[in-house]
């Protein structure tokens, strides 16, 4: 997922994103952890994509503080 995509989303709709993508992470750690899975780099993946949804949630909030 992009950050300009992210940017066009409400705020409703990126505390659902970044909860789906917490329950990816969680699943993916499990399937790893249980050798279920030979995608790690599904983690890695999944883990930025957090960041960027947490990043464009701040940023947003600090232009709606200004």
């Amino acid at each position: 997922m992009k950050a300009s995509e992210l940017k066009t989303k409400g705020a409703d709709e990126l505390k659902k994103e970044l909860k789906e993508l917490l329950r990816a992470q969680f699943s993916l750690r499990m399937q790893l952890s249980t050798q279920q899975t030979n995608k790690t780099h599904e983690i890695r993946k999944v883990r930025r994509d957090i960041a960027r949804v947490r990043t464009v949630m701040a940023t947003a909030k600090l232009k709606a503080g200004n």
